[in-house]
């Protein structure tokens, strides 16, 4: 009543009044520094970048001479680019795809002690390479003394980057600043495991491909998985970065306890899509967030998506790194598509199949998430990584996985669990079994749709969007200098 009274007689008071108090909700821009991780990785971490630019905050992004995806020049950030002989092989698409064909040779061989061992070489490899690569260039950025200089004297607020290389930890570590984390996998596996409470009785450990309902022979496989990657931990990943670490800060210090140090760990997960486990106070779930309502389809294939008709369109991609899975599994997916009587579009970007039916069209690139929001597809086929998954449960479209490298066996086998998709092994589908798994999640009798459009109703029912939470934390360790409050000191135990 009192309010109303005020409006009446003096609207220019209480406008200025109402002014004022939406000031003290806002947050003055301040300076952020961005460590990230090239690839998929950096689609995740740009999305971050332009929410925190949309709020005033001054951004500079880090990134390598021979990044494949951060780009030198953006309207959202500076960069600052680092000198780097050798391309990082997670930044080279013919690496990339020699390790798929390898990774594939030996899931061939699946099920051997041999193949379990070639397994984890092949893995130990790409990974350990690259830690090497990322610390080098660690050491490059603390050499360059003007560099180190300008770094202290702009002043940064915060530290956000992508831990799955520690780069930017010691980065962080180096300039004392607070570390935010855009994160889901580190150096060793699930960040989960370095930042909380995981019993491995009902933590499902990566490689594991199992769900938190573990049999005694399941966990003891996990156990023997999470064993894998503490090897890989103090012998393959660790090793370059404890030499940075010895060298520059001393006795005492390690990649995971300065990790361990962070204060938010915004993780690109949530609960409709991962299984319960134990958390902690610093941990913020943000999966999803790169996920957008979508938007009208250009013209043309907007015109192919309307000529399917009543059956509708299968959409199919298989991420960044992973567009050419070689002319045999494609001959396959090709002759599979043209036994069905949907419309098929395919990001490909191989040789043209020679037994590609009339019905599918190949593209180089597409719009994912404006496809996954048409209200005529019926079916995604996917890799298995987070991103397109959590597209999918956004727009309720039922999932058929085709799981190729890293965790993406992981990722689809919790779709799966959940009753909203089906996965396919690589190494031995053919175009009967691929076309039968094709049929059974688009039959309207079966309950793919019902489960997945469960899981959208789940995942969208949240008090704050998750990109706005992960700038609201962001900036809450801008605005009070850490969280230190959040975070256990249990990694300082001996």
């Amino acid at each position: 009543m009192y309010f109303n009274t005020m409006m009446k007689t003096n609207p220019a008071l209480m406008f200025i009044l109402l002014f004022s108090a939406s000031l003290t909700f806002s947050c003055d821009g301040g300076k952020i520094l961005v460590y990230p991780i090239d690839g998929s990785h950096w689609l995740n971490m740009k999305i971050l970048v332009e929410a925190l630019h949309s709020r005033g905050h001054e951004i500079t992004v880090i990134r390598s001479s021979t990044s494949w995806y951060v780009a030198e020049s953006s309207p959202y950030y500076r960069s600052i680019t680092i000198p780097q002989e050798q391309t990082q092989n997670i930044e080279s698409q013919s690496h990339m795809s020699s390790f798929l064909q390898r990774s594939l040779d030996i899931r061939r061989r699946g099920g051997t002690f041999w193949a379990f061992v070639d397994f984890y070489k092949n893995i130990f490899k790409l990974i350990g390479d690259n830690q090497i690569s990322v610390a080098q260039q660690v050491v490059n950025i603390f050499e360059n003394k003007t560099l180190i200089k300008e770094l202290n004297e702009t002043g940064y607020d915060v530290c956000l980057m992508d831990p799955v290389f520690p780069g930017g930890v010691l980065v962080a570590h180096y300039l004392n600043l607070p570390m935010v984390f855009n994160v889901r996998w580190i150096f060793d596996g699930d960040a989960h495991f370095t930042a909380a409470p995981s019993p491995p009785s009902y933590v499902p450990q990566l490689f594991s491909h199992s769900t938190d309902k573990m049999n005694f022979f399941q966990r003891l496989n996990n156990i023997v998985r999470h064993g894998m990657l503490v090897y890989m931990f103090h012998f393959v990943t660790n090793p370059p970065y404890q030499a940075v670490c010895d060298r520059y800060f001393g006795p005492g210090h390690s990649s995971r306890s300065l990790m361990q140090n962070g204060d938010i760990w915004l993780m690109r997960i949530d609960f409709t899509f991962e299984f319960p486990r134990p958390t902690m106070p610093n941990i913020v779930y943000i999966g999803g967030f790169q996920v957008k309502p979508s938007k009208p389809l250009p013209a043309d294939l907007e015109e192919f998506v309307q000529s399917s008709g009543e059956h509708g369109v299968v959409f199919m991609t298989l991420g960044t790194l992973l567009g050419d899975i070689g002319p045999e599994l494609s001959e396959i997916i090709a002759s599979a598509f043209a036994n069905l009587p949907q419309k098929v579009i395919w990001r490909h970007t191989g040789k043209r199949p020679a037994t590609l039916g009339n019905n599918t069209l190949l593209m180089k690139w597409l719009p994912q998430n404006d496809l996954l929001g048409h209200p005529k597809t019926k079916l995604f086929i996917t890799h298995g990584g987070t991103n397109g998954l959590y597209e999918a449960i956004y727009h309720g479209v039922p999932v058929l996985g085709i799981p190729l490298i890293f965790d993406q066996f992981d990722n689809l086998l919790r779709i799966e669990t959940k009753g909203a998709g089906e996965m396919v092994e690589a190494t031995s589908m053919d175009v009967e079994s691929l076309t039968n798994a094709l049929k059974n999640i688009l039959d309207p009798e079966k309950p793919y749709k019902q489960n997945m459009l469960k899981l959208s109703q789940l995942h969208r029912d949240k008090p704050i969007k998750p990109l706005d939470s992960a700038v609201y934390w962001t900036e809450y360790v801008m605005r009070h200098k850490g969280a230190a409050h959040l975070r256990t000191d249990s990694y300082k135990l001996p």
